[in-house]
């Protein structure tokens, strides 16, 4: 079977005007139809054959595109280039395009559960209807437009993405609007059905940056661990594809790039005995309360990114000044923002404030005293440092910064260590970082290298009211759950849970709700109340996001409370109790 041209697909939907001259590129409607392949495979192995099957067909525009685009992926993930697009521009687009009202449209996605497959089938239903019974002018467009535009190609489609993610100013919303309907009009609706996904960056077919790097390895015959390194120092599948294309001696020579932020290292839970027993020597640093950030220095220029790698560098001129004031080298560090008042550290929530500010900068930073606390350092003057051992990246980070940098105690001795604890919980943090003195910074991964210890986690009973669909390989389960307390016999949105569940537990989850959903709203749903959940949270924050007014800080799954009934959650009165004891009010 030549897997261009998949029969299957080409039954469904038969490609008109393909020739001989089109043979080598791939038609955007060629990419839905693995795309629908994709989403009926149930097993891992056979999806990243089928993948590993078309990527070496592509030739090396349209490979980066194909293997972000089955992510569900349109850029990069270090790119500040983002689509902007909102369920509602997509309605209004659709809306344009058939004798429909977006109440109609919101009503077919309810329906469907999905706007890809909503908009599949609204296309395979309306779309010839609505150039009889819109007006005359109206439909004469559309059918020009239909009748003298080329088939989509893999790159016309991306192309016209970027259209979207450049456009600006006053009329922005306008020029977005008009390339979605220009898209739209002339879609199979199969391809309406992955381009509206695309857009709102929910593809649900199940393939995650996993399937991906091993499809990736298995389509150009590299080891695979070559590819899990050249994408964590590139963060971009789509060019370790093409570099896997050319053999291992380019996944080899990989280098970090200034200004084309990497995903952050990330630590486990452990106990301090724990890691003496596992490494002996371990390097203990503070645990701050705060928030993460990834700094770029490059001659005058210096950007600053958050943990989601968004730029951020504008909301905090005080942070930027601080940090190129400190070191003359060309780098990449690693830390964490604090507020402080006091001497002493002020919530996480309280420098979250200053990182999502657009308007007042001046104003916040006198008002929010912020001090970074570096900690590592990945990239110094065209060197890559992440491979080398933390010991080797502290010196170097010692020598080169000459402010700012957090303590690190080395020891093995578990008194010495619970001192640092103790001291960093007196101080305000939230405890304290155990490192393995020779391990390398591995971007994106959580593992046995970096130990964070803390207090023991607070559990709570809530209901569960609400979910949104899972991603990637969940995106057929439900992926996270709205979870309420009790106020005066009403249930009221407290906060949203999706980690500490095992692929079972989810499965669960979804075989006891999926009966008892009672509407829809595109990935969100809503259920009878019926189903407590125990879970587990750092601390409880005041936040305008939920109707309690509070959230929880990193919420964590723990059990399903099958003994306990909806009236048995934890009330109100009590988050607020808790939250008075916690910050001392």
């Amino acid at each position: 079977m030549n897997l261009r041209t998949s029969p299957d697909y080409e039954n469904s939907y038969p490609i008109a005007g393909r020739n001989s001259g089109q043979e080598d590129i791939m038609l955007f409607s060629e990419f839905a139809g693995y795309a629908d392949q994709l989403e009926q495979i149930s097993g891992r192995l056979d999806m990243i054959d089928l993948i590993a099957r078309v990527l070496p067909t592509l030739d090396d525009a349209e490979l980066p595109i194909f293997t972000r685009f089955v992510m569900g992926r349109i850029f990069p993930d270090w790119s500040p280039q983002k689509i902007g697009i909102g369920p509602n521009l997509l309605y209004d687009a659709m809306t344009g395009m058939i004798d429909a009202t977006r109440n109609d449209i919101i009503d077919d996605i309810n329906e469907a559960g999905d706007v890809g497959t909503a908009f599949e089938k609204i296309l395979l239903t309306r779309k010839s209807e609505s150039y009889s019974s819109r007006s005359a002018q109206t439909a004469t467009i559309q059918k020009q437009l239909f009748e003298q535009t080329e088939q989509m190609t893999l790159t016309s489609v991306y192309r016209d993405l970027e259209r979207i993610a450049r456009a600006g100013g006053r009329s922005s919303q306008q020029q977005k609007l008009n390339i979605i309907r220009s898209l739209l009009s002339i879609a199979t609706p199969r391809e309406g059905k992955y381009l509206a996904r695309l857009l709102l960056e929910d593809f649900r077919i199940g393939v995650g940056e996993g399937n991906a790097r091993e499809a990736i390895a298995k389509a150009f015959s590299v080891d695979s661990s070559l590819v899990e390194h050249a994408h964590q120092a590139l963060n971009d599948l789509g060019e370790v594809a093409l570099l896997a294309k050319r053999g291992e001696n380019a996944l080899c020579d990989v280098h970090i790039r200034i200004f084309h932020p990497v995903k952050m290292m990330l630590a486990q839970q452990g106990t301090i005995s724990g890691a003496i027993a596992d490494n002996g020597e371990i390097a203990a640093e503070y645990k701050y309360d705060g928030s993460r950030f990834q700094f770029h220095k490059s001659g005058d220029q210096c950007r600053m990114y958050s943990r989601k790698l968004e730029d951020v560098t504008d909301a905090l001129p005080d942070i930027i000044v601080m940090l190129d004031s400190a070191t003359d080298h060309e780098v990449i560090l690693d830390g964490e923002v604090i507020a402080i008042k006091d001497e002493k550290p002020l919530p996480f929530q309280t420098v979250l404030r200053r990182f999502r500010r657009k308007h007042g900068i001046d104003a916040i930073s006198k008002e929010i005293l912020l001090i970074p606390n570096i900690f590592d350092i990945l990239y110094l003057d065209g060197d890559t440092l992440i491979d080398r051992p933390l010991f080797e990246r502290r010196r170097l980070l010692e020598r080169v910064v000459t402010g700012h940098v957090a303590p690190q105690i080395v020891s093995d001795d578990s008194g010495v260590i619970e001192k640092i604890y103790d001291e960093a919980l007196a101080l305000g943090h939230e405890g304290i970082m155990l490192k393995v003195p020779g391990s390398p910074y591995t971007p994106g991964i959580r593992g046995k290298n970096w130990i964070k210890i803390k207090p023991s986690v607070d559990t709570l009973d809530l209901a569960v009211i609400g979910a949104d669909w899972g991603e990637g390989k969940r995106a057929h389960l439900f992926g996270s759950f709205l979870l309420a307390c009790r106020d005066n016999g009403a249930l009221v949105p407290l906060s949203k849970v999706a980690t500490g569940f095992s692929d079972e537990q989810l499965a669960d989850a979804y075989e006891i709700l999926k009966d008892h959903v009672i509407s829809r709203s595109g990935k969100e749903v809503k259920f009878e109340h019926f189903l407590v959940f125990e879970v587990g949270y750092s601390e409880i924050q005041k936040s305008p996001n939920y109707p309690s007014g509070f959230a929880l800080r990193f919420p964590r799954f723990i059990r399903i409370r099958d003994d306990k009934a909806v009236d048995e959650v934890e009330t109100l009165s009590g988050i607020r109790e808790r939250y008075r004891q916690q910050s001392g009010e």
